[in-house]
C-alpha cells in the first residue's frame, strides 16, 4: 500500500506503521535495528521505523552514540518484530 507524502492521515487510518521520528505520519519503509550496548544484552535489540526522508536521520542520531545500529527495509505487511 503506497501513499503520498501529503496523505499521512491515510496512513494512520489504514493502520499502517508509521515512522518513529517524533511528529512524522508517514509509512514505514525501513527498519532500524539497535542497541544501546550498556543496557542490552548482544540478544535485545530495539526497532524503530522509518520513512523514506527520515531513515539516514534516525540512523545516524543512533550512530552518533555508538550504538550498533543495522536498516533493513520494512514492508506493512510484515511483523516487524
Amino acid at each position: 500500500m503506497t501513499f503520498a507524502s501529503g496523505d499521512a492521515d491515510a496512513a494512520i487510518r489504514e493502520n499502517v506503521p508509521i515512522c518513529s521520528r517524533a511528529g512524522c505520519r508517514l509509512p514505514a519503509t525501513a527498519q532500524i535495528l539497535w542497541r544501546n550496548p550498556r543496557i542490552h544484552t548482544a540478544e535485545r535489540r530495539k526497532i524503530w521505523l522509518a520513512c523514506d526522508e527520515h531513515v539516514a536521520f534516525l540512523h545516524d542520531y543512533l550512530a552518533s552514540r555508538r550504538f550498533p545500529v543495522e536498516v533493513a527495509p520494512f514492508h506493512a505487511d510484515e511483523d516487524p518484530r
